[in-house]
């Protein structure tokens, strides 16, 4: 192992428990205990993982890398890797990479690695939002870090998901938190990541219909896409090409109706449909979920509150790719956080957070693994179940009247 790497690794953990400790979450004895244990075996156990390569990074990234070293850094973002479908903030990290001497496998995962830390640190803020406990706001940041599909994401995988993920976790938190630029911003940045955070969006129409942001800071959001392109622009890239990217790798995804997704299509053999015919199944209950959400939002908006609007961010967060075809082993990742975050403000919903991170795992085993763990029927299931009862949650804290301090409920 790189010294060097394990340097940089040292510096993220100092990082989450500078956070910890900036946070006002150290104070005590027993809360020191824990973070000082818990958080260092986090580190160690991605330590234990940064040498393992996967297909991915032997087939793609590190060919993405090496094509941007061949051609200079600047002047390689100047023209499109072949192969690579990724929007080019994440390139702009490649290309740092290929200019260090280090190994470019342990580059990689220490960029997913810090921004673990940054995912932690917004599922932390928004629990915050949520509920005030200090524990539960502890145990947020530290649950986050162990979450398997966190760490396999990064530390073993290589992958870049908590990136895109941590600005979307990081953009409900501004929403909620009344920041709505930085809100707005934020999730175009996840967008600009990776096209998975429009899974997402529509839950800035209710932050609208809320008042929890304006309508001149949706401008906000394709001035940062197009300022997040720019510097590839001035590399040599066409602007009109990065700026309609998405719309071209839209056939990327490939043509099956799941890969190895805890989606609706794996609640059946559906081998006996044609490609054509469940793309639109799933297309047509994609826009009936969300049409049928907007609806009922609409409708009862005024009366919805802060838990209430993030229980809408669960469901888009599991809905959209649960319905969708198409979907991948790692497209559930926002819904991992969210759920995550769910369940440490409301313990009580742990099982939603359990039913989603279960679907999520046997699609990274069904890769990892090269087999299946067990169906991924189960997987959808529990997937499924999940929103049930997410939904139910949202319902709850739509219409629940007020109480007085007397624990009385106030007549509307």
């Amino acid at each position: 192992m790189d010294y060097r790497a394990t340097i940089l690794l040292y510096a993220e953990l100092v990082l989450a428990l500078y956070l910890l400790w900036r946070e006002g979450l150290l104070r005590e004895r027993a809360p020191q205990a824990v973070a000082l244990l818990l958080v260092p075996l986090a580190f160690v156990l991605r330590y234990c993982l940064l040498t393992y390569e996967t297909l991915d990074y032997q087939d793609w990234i590190r060919v993405w890398i090496q094509s941007l070293r061949d051609n200079g850094a600047w002047k390689g973002l100047g023209q499109e890797i072949w192969s690579c479908n990724y929007n080019v903030p994440y390139v702009y990290f490649l290309s740092l990479i290929s200019l260090s001497g280090m190994r470019d496998l342990l580059l990689v995962k220490l960029l997913s690695i810090f921004f673990d830390v940054v995912m932690a640190w917004a599922v932390m803020r928004l629990v915050g939002v949520l509920t005030q406990s200090p524990v539960k706001k502890l145990s947020a940041f530290v649950l986050t870090l162990w979450l398997p599909s966190v760490v396999l994401n990064g530390a073993l995988w290589g992958q870049c998901d908590v990136i895109y993920g941590a600005f979307a976790v990081l953009a409900v938190y501004f929403a909620l938190d009344d920041h709505p630029a930085l809100s707005v911003i934020s999730i175009a940045l996840s967008v600009s990541f990776k096209l998975q955070g429009v899974f997402l969006l529509p839950v800035w129409f209710l932050f609208l219909l809320k008042g929890k942001i304006k309508f001149k800071h949706i401008f906000l959001f394709p001035l940062t896409y197009v300022i997040s392109i720019l510097p590839a622009v001035f590399a040599g890239r066409g602007f009109w090409e990065l700026l309609t990217l998405y719309l071209r790798n839209t056939g990327t995804i490939g043509d099956g109706l799941n890969y190895n997704s805890s989606s609706v299509y794996a609640l059946h053999d559906f081998s006996a449909m044609t490609n054509a015919a469940g793309e639109r199944a799933g297309i047509i209950m994609t826009a009936l979920f969300c049409v049928g959400l907007f609806v009922w939002f609409a409708l009862s908006f005024k009366k919805m509150d802060d838990k209430a609007l993030f229980g809408a961010c669960v469901l888009f967060a599991i809905g959209v790719p649960f319905f969708l075809p198409h979907m991948h082993d790692r497209y559930f990742f926002i819904a991992d956080m969210l759920t995550l975050t769910l369940a440490v403000a409301e313990p009580w919903l742990a099982p939603v957070a359990a039913g989603v991170s279960f679907g999520s795992l046997l699609g990274y085993h069904a890769y990892l693994k090269m087999r299946y763990l067990m169906p991924m029927r189960y997987g959808a299931i529990a997937m499924l179940a999940s929103l049930l009862l997410t939904l139910a949650y949202t319902v709850y804290h739509t219409y629940r009247k007020p109480r007085t301090s007397a624990g009385k409920e106030i007549a509307s």
